[in-house]
This record gives structure tokens, C-alpha cells and sequence, in this order.
């Protein structure tokens, strides 16, 4: 897998107290960070994509409903109801 560095900035107030902690291997946990979020970002875009569609089916499926209710109504207009 190629990898690219990404150079980050913090405050110096937060890099002092990531330097109490020097067993986390902070890069590795940016890294599982970026990509968790990611992928979150791609699943909620692809949800979107879903409902979106789903709205158009929805959308069409009220038109048909209301054409036959309209045909349903002339019919019975013509039978004398």
C-alpha cells in the first residue's frame, strides 16, 4: 500500500500533553481516526444516494396511485355516481 505524509498542527498546549503519553503511537491513531471517518462519510453518502432514489420511487409511485383514482372517479362519474 503507498502511503503520503500529512503534516498536522496542534497547539503547543496539546502536544505537551500528548508527550505524558509517549506509548500511543499518535500517527497510528490519526490514521484509524481518518480512515473510521472516512468511511463514515462514504456510507452517509451512499445512504443519501439510497433515500434520494428511494424519493423518486416514492414520487412515481403517487403519481400512478393518483392517476388511478382519477380513472377510478371518471368511471364512476359515467356509470351515475
Amino acid at each position: 500500500m503507498a502511503t503520503t505524509n500529512l503534516t498536522l498542527s496542534v497547539p503547543v498546549e496539546l502536544r505537551k500533553k500528548m508527550e505524558q503519553f509517549p506509548e500511543i503511537n499518535w500517527s497510528a491513531l490519526m490514521r484509524r481516526l481518518l480512515e473510521s471517518q472516512v468511511q463514515r462519510l462514504a456510507l452517509k453518502e451512499q445512504l443519501i444516494k439510497q433515500l434520494d432514489s428511494e424519493r423518486e420511487f416514492d414520487k412515481e409511485a403517487l403519481r400512478i396511485g393518483d392517476e388511478i383514482k382519477q380513472r377510478a372517479w371518471e368511471k364512476l362519474k359515467k356509470e351515475g355516481w
